[in-house]
């Protein structure tokens, strides 16, 4: 007989929808609760968010095909809502497997989830400031299973590779044994009895609730964070763009005169850039938990923060050496400029002199 696991999956759908939303504005419409950060091992001094996103429950929640999910929104400050469904299950491997494969490769859940979100939006729009007409969006899946007695996390391992990986990758054939270890290369443990291992777009957790519960926090921190990251990448390369083409069209005489007011805008977008990802960054505070910052860590990576911040601080860097290079073509035009009406007041001199004599 096969064996069957409980757990349960759960469903991740995070968007973009304003530059930031004033949580005690939040709290006071819809009398929701600040998340607490629940980690592995007891450091709440330590590991913290300084500011804390705030949570709302959610009704039932059901799918046309009949499963049913508990779920909750989650507002972060800095404009992100995130959508986490939650799914009991009692499953084999071979169930999970096909479950995976036909939601991570779906787009079941977004409509679903949109909707959640943008009904909740009309009931707090004053929270919101300067709501987006569009939005970026996220998902992400995660496979929970409790620990079963007599299987810790290297049997699990040996037994089941070959399920995780299909699980973590949503894919419903065979992989190559190659790929089964670079999907399985990121794991991580703590106890002998868990088990986390991240991929891109799912994650396959094997932990009590309450440690998967931290993990699930991580994750979807880390979510957020890559959301924020996609934006202010987006903003940069328009913004960029504007610079190279007004660059590119500055043929006529003192054009270097009106970059003041270019390098005024590119400055402010600079600092409102810079200022919101450092928001971004240190929201989540990781003091004296090495275990849940090194999880953090492999999460961000893995979903590709680390990737798209480096994007961000290189656009970053490109737009404060335009400042730099607009600022100084300014200055030079203004010198000309002085210049210029220097020799004319010279010339000007000159004329009544001679005329004088």
């Amino acid at each position: 007989m096969t064996a069957r696991f409980q757990g349960a999956i759960h469903v991740m759908a995070l968007y973009d929808v304003c530059d930031e939303i004033n949580l005690e504005e939040l709290r006071r419409l819809i009398g929701a609760k600040a998340s607490t950060a629940s980690f592995k091992h007891t450091t709440p001094e330590y590991v913290r968010f300084e500011r804390a996103p705030v949570i709302e429950p959610l009704g039932p929640v059901s799918l046309e095909t009949g499963e049913q999910f508990t779920g909750t929104l989650q507002y972060y400050d800095y404009g992100v809502v995130s959508v986490l469904l939650r799914l009991s299950c009692s499953s084999e491997w071979a169930e999970m497997q096909q479950l995976a494969g036909r939601w991570i490769s779906s787009n079941i859940f977004d409509e679903l989830t949109q909707r959640l979100v943008r009904q909740r939006l009309v009931q707090v729009g004053a929270a919101l400031r300067k709501p987006y007409p569009n939005w970026l969006s996220e998902d992400y899946y995660i496979f929970h299973l409790d620990p079963v007695a007599g299987l810790d996390a290297d049997e699990l391992l040996k037994r089941h590779s070959d399920g995780i990986s299909h699980i973590v990758s949503g894919e419903a054939l065979q992989l190559a044994v190659s790929e089964q270890t670079e999907v399985l290369h990121a794991r991580m443990s703590y106890y002998p009895n868990d088990l986390v291992v991240v991929s891109w777009n799912a994650a396959f957790v094997y932990d009590t609730e309450s440690g998967a519960e931290s993990t699930i926090r991580l994750l979807e921190y880390a979510n957020s964070q890559l959301l924020q990251f996609r934006h202010y990448d987006e903003s940069l390369t328009r913004e960029l763009a504007d610079v190279y083409h007004f660059l590119g069209g500055r043929r006529r005489l003192l054009a270097g005169w009106r970059m003041r007011r270019a390098a005024a805008r590119l400055r402010s977008v600079l600092l409102e850039v810079t200022s919101l990802t450092e928001r971004t960054t240190n929201a989540l505070k990781f003091v004296g938990d090495m275990f849940s910052a090194r999880l953090y860590k492999m999460c961000a990576t893995e979903i590709g923060v680390s990737e798209y911040q480096a994007l961000v601080q290189e656009k970053l860097k490109t737009a404060d050496d335009l400042y730099g290079f607009m600022v100084e073509q300014f200055h030079q035009a203004r010198g000309f400029l002085l210049e210029a009406t220097v020799v004319i007041i010279l010339l000007i001199e000159l004329v009544y002199l001679f005329r004088g004599k």
